[in-house]
């Protein structure tokens, strides 16, 4: 029981594309694409955020201690 051949997994691959078809394979990869794209975005989105956040911090007590 080692690991799997190429032919093994050329077998695999004819069989999930018989089963789903080609042009839905297609769809589920470019809709993963957009998922990975949105989620990067989104944590991208929140470190901006928190620099956001830690600049009005900073300047509120700037303000504090220079009044």
């Amino acid at each position: 029981m080692g690991s799997f051949s190429i032919w093994h997994w050329l077998i695999v691959l004819v069989i999930v594309m018989v089963v789903f078809g080609t042009k839905k394979l297609g769809n589920m990869g470019s809709d993963l694409g957009k998922a990975v794209k949105g989620f990067k975005d989104g944590v991208k989105g929140a470190d901006e955020e928190k620099k956001d956040q830690a600049i009005d911090v900073q300047a509120k007590e700037k303000d504090k201690s220079g009044s």
